[in-house]
């Protein structure tokens, strides 16, 4: 779930660029090769058809763990920083959101495509670097902060899994779910020694990084606030385009709070802790009552109306193969 980046979209202008090592704020020179991310020696595939992801990550309820993935990636000062000096996901936050929905689809479904996606990102990443609020030097690429962003996917889903489904999932379905989020971290560039192995290995790591390292950035407040204009819709039909952009100024509030009670609902109790974002029990109760109706109703859709176009597409081919082979096609 990396964030959409890109160089020259600054959003503090007064915060000057330094490089992670030598060099000055005004002339930062390239972080030392062996500090950041290198990508693997070749190409890995992405997750199998069939997995566990190949189901959840192009269905629709996916659109309701993509803001606690993100505000747990930015509550990382050093992510934080990156997003705040370089994504434009305060001026264009529609675009950013369907740009980061369309990565995460080419990672699990995009088959040789998704190589050339991790290719891309860490290419966009490279020259992304400067100060944290606490005048620590970062690069988008230093392995822990990189490794984090990956990281967060995965409690993230196994938290939602619980409200979203009809059941959490399995021991066994646990560990190759993680399994198979490490493939898609090795098509990201993650080396395999910069993230925990097993799931046992992982939570210590976790805890870890919410113990000493997040913290209540202003990025990740401003994720959550209710008070931060957002610009309508400028994504689907010309006609819903237009309505939206006339109820707008209705539709504003309830949407800021929705998803304020999205984020923090359904990020890991230990991690909204860590951050400090309240959750009461009323709520708890509300985002309950909520998943018994997303996982009543989602299921009982067709394809079309419940995947995206792209997993709809790799899922059909993915049957088709299955039938042609099946019938020695």
């Amino acid at each position: 779930m990396a964030e959409d980046l890109r160089p020259g979209n600054r959003g503090r202008a007064d915060r000057p660029r330094a490089a992670h090592g030598a060099g000055t704020a005004e002339n930062p020179e390239p972080p030392p090769s062996d500090s950041i991310q290198q990508p693997p020696p070749s190409a890995p595939l992405p997750p199998p058809p069939g997995g566990l992801l190949w189901d959840i990550t192009g269905e629709i309820r996916t659109l309701l763990t993509l803001p606690p993935a993100l505000t747990l990636q930015v509550a990382h000062p050093a992510v934080a920083a990156g997003v705040d000096d370089y994504s434009v996901f305060r001026t264009d936050p529609w675009g950013r959101g369907e740009r980061s929905l369309r990565s995460l689809q080419l990672w699990v479904y995009g088959g040789q495509a998704a190589a050339e996606e991790g290719r891309r990102l860490r290419r966009l990443h490279r020259t992304i670097q400067g100060t944290d609020a606490h005048g620590r030097p970062y690069h988008a690429l230093m392995p822990e902060a990189y490794t984090w962003v990956h990281a967060t996917g995965f409690p993230v889903m196994r938290h939602a899994r619980q409200y979203l489904d009809r059941r959490p999932y399995t021991d066994a379905e646990e560990r190759q779910l993680y399994a198979e989020w490490l493939q898609v971290g090795r098509i990201l560039g993650i080396r395999d020694h910069d993230m925990p192995r097993t799931v046992e290995e992982f939570w210590p790591y976790y805890r870890a990084m919410l113990a000493e390292e997040l913290e209540l950035t202003t990025v990740a407040e401003e994720l959550v606030a209710v008070d931060r204009p957002i610009p309508p819709p400028d994504r689907g039909p010309l006609t819903i385009r237009l309505t939206l952009r006339v109820l707008w100024p209705v539709l504003l509030p309830q949407f800021v709070r929705f998803r304020r009670f999205v984020t923090i609902g359904l990020m890991p109790p230990g991690a909204r802790e860590a951050i400090g974002l309240p959750w009461t029990p009323v709520q708890e109760r509300r985002l309950r009552r909520f998943g018994r109706v997303v996982r009543t109703v989602v299921p009982l859709l067709p394809e079309r109306l419940r995947y995206f176009p792209l997993a709809r597409r790799a899922r059909a081919a993915q049957r088709a193969a299955s039938a042609a082979t099946g019938t020695g096609r």
